[in-house]
């Protein structure tokens, strides 16, 4: 017989458990105060475990992962409604297809923040993996891993049937076609867009481009802009916007001898840069100085006082895809162009006339409708709702009054090839919208409406010299007339506006006129604007509610409609229509 001796110190751990062991046993299960019990989720794709690498599960798997967008084709549309009067199919066409660009290059960044936590990830187990002491002597050999980390995308193995790819969805971008005459909006809008998505955007006209080799300059330029633009910063110049203008400039040329270098030459030079490929831009000479005085410029370099070059500022950039070419002071940077969109911009006088050659009718017969022979250049169409509903998208027919429509929204790749452009060129460009001539009502519309409008332009101007500018309804009317026959679009109203307010301008500042009225007579030339000066206030707006109430009743009288001031209701809202009140 034996006995056990236990220690104080095992006798007080085997009272602690027994004590524990007993409470466990004897404590009752609290009633859950929740509504909702296990047994409910056990079909259900939900997991109380959150792991951030992996793919959302359950039913929130298939939504956004960056949330509401905050800019969508109506918001875009919207602002664009702030700055361009009219054109309403050209700023959906445009809208959707702006947005759908801002949305592959987030699509694109959320990939590549992916993919570099995947490997940061990767990193982190494989320095937990290795052996402290290849930290501390250089020359130890690096641990030999049986189970190596296996590749994001694996590729397929020989042999295998079939042959599986894992490399993501990948979406194309779609490149814009802008027709319509001059002065009607289409820089402004790729503009005004570019501005709110905050990305860089560059403008360059097709008209000097050339073949490589020759005289003038190469395709590549456009680029090369784009990365001015966007500070030499080429993360961002690759998700940016070029618009080329004058795109008509650059159609095929029937020449007598020789080749064509400015035409064919520079579409087939513009297709793969449109497509998507790899591009050596060269900063130029004055950025980066490569440390000479200002005062000396061998090798073809100018002095220059520009803040961004002349010396002191070195040849090193901080931009990505930057290399140090050979050349003295020069910089050569990689930029690709597979998510740069582009913006194809022209007035293609003379479509018009080769669309209706394709889509009209026969005249021959009773009722047929008849085009003139003459009119290459017509911009509207008539009793043609049929066949726009047939080939346009955001066609709502207006059942009450006969529309015109615009023979450029029935363009086709075939009129374009007819034009002069390429098929290899039209092909890569899949969306196209034309934009519509301004009429009278759309000019004075253009005065007024807009955030910048002229008219607020030019009242700002007055402003700053203390003197108040005020139009009547008449003079606007004219001063759209006038715009309107010189056929260069919303442009020629800043023609009109300074032809008209030259005196204006000229004896106003520093004098004691304070209010300078310009009416419909003074609009056609026949006399000059009305000065009154500081202390005739009353009298400035009572000439301005006069020539308003005339306006009014040679319009009422024009349209067969009197209408009288039967309340004073009325006439107070007339007065402050005419700005008495």
């Amino acid at each position: 017989m034996f006995s056990i001796t236990v220690t104080h110190q095992a006798r007080l751990s085997y009272v602690a458990l027994s004590t524990i062991n007993r409470t466990y046993a004897t404590t009752t299960p609290r009633a859950s105060t929740s509504q909702f019990h296990r047994s409910d989720f056990s079909g259900q794709g939900f997991t109380g475990i959150y792991e951030p690498g992996q793919p959302t599960s359950g039913p929130l798997g298939e939504a956004s992962l960056f949330g509401a967008p905050r800019l969508t084709p109506k918001v875009l549309k919207q602002h664009l409604d702030q700055f361009v009067v009219g054109q309403e199919r050209s700023k959906k066409v445009l809208s959707v297809a702006v947005y759908n660009h801002y949305q592959r290059i987030q699509e694109l960044q959320r990939r590549d923040e992916e993919e570099d936590a995947l490997v940061q990830q990767r990193a982190r187990r494989e320095m937990g993996d290795r052996h402290p002491v290849e930290d501390e002597f250089p020359g130890q050999q690096s641990t030999v891993h049986l189970n190596p980390p296996q590749s994001m995308y694996p590729g397929p193995r020989l042999g295998s049937s079939p042959i599986i790819d894992y490399t993501p969805l990948t979406i194309e971008k779609s490149n814009i076609m802008m027709l319509g005459p001059s002065g009607v909006g289409k820089t402004l809008m790729a503009k005004t867009l570019a501005r709110v998505l905050e990305v860089p955007f560059s403008m360059s006209d097709c008209t000097p481009f050339t073949q490589a080799g020759y005289i003038g300059e190469d395709a590549d330029v456009c680029v090369q802009r784009l990365l001015a633009a966007s500070n030499y910063d080429v993360a961002r110049a690759e998700q940016g916007i070029i618009c080329l203008d004058e795109v008509d400039k650059i159609a095929t040329a029937k020449v007598s001898h020789g080749k064509d270098v400015s035409g064919e030459g520079v579409q087939q030079a513009l297709l793969k840069i449109i497509e998507g490929t790899t591009l050596q831009i060269q900063a130029k000479q004055e950025r980066s100085g490569g440390g000479r005085s200002s005062g000396s410029s061998p090798g073809g370099g100018f002095p220059t006082n520009s803040p961004l070059g002349g010396g002191g500022i070195g040849t090193g950039s901080a931009g990505g895809g930057m290399s140090s070419s050979g050349g003295a002071g020069k910089d050569t940077y990689n930029v690709r162009t597979d998510n740069i969109l582009f913006i194809f911009t022209g007035a293609f006088v003379g479509l018009q006339k080769i669309i209706m050659d394709r889509v009209s009718r026969g005249s021959i017969g009773f009722g047929q409708p008849v085009r003139a022979s003459n009119a290459p250049n017509q911009t509207s169409l008539k009793g043609e709702d049929e066949l726009f509903k047939k080939f346009l998208p955001f066609f709502t027919p207006n059942e009450d009054t006969e529309q015109e429509h615009n023979p450029l929204d029935l363009v086709e790749p075939g009129d374009l090839q007819k034009y002069g452009l390429i098929p290899e060129l039209v092909g890569r460009i899949p969306v196209s919208t034309a934009l519509s001539a301004l009429d009278e009502e759309a000019l004075v519309r253009v005065l007024m409406e807009p955030r910048n409008s002229l008219m607020r332009q030019y009242e700002q101007l007055f402003q700053l010299s203390g003197v108040e500018l005020r139009f009547t309804s008449g003079a606007l009317r004219e001063v759209a007339k006038a715009a309107l026959g010189m056929g260069t679009g919303a442009r020629g109203l800043r023609t009109v506006m300074e032809r008209l307010l030259g005196d204006a301008m000229f004896e106003a500042p520093g004098s004691s006129v304070k209010y300078v009225l310009v009416t419909e007579v003074v609009a056609q030339k026949k006399q000059a604007p009305i000065y009154l000066a500081r202390g005739q206030q009353h009298k400035f707006h009572s000439m301005l509610a006069t020539e308003e109430e005339e306006w009014e009743r040679r319009n009422q009288t024009a349209s067969g409609v009197s209408e009288e001031i039967q309340s004073f209701e009325q006439y107070r809202e007339k007065a402050k229509a005419s700005g008495v009140v």
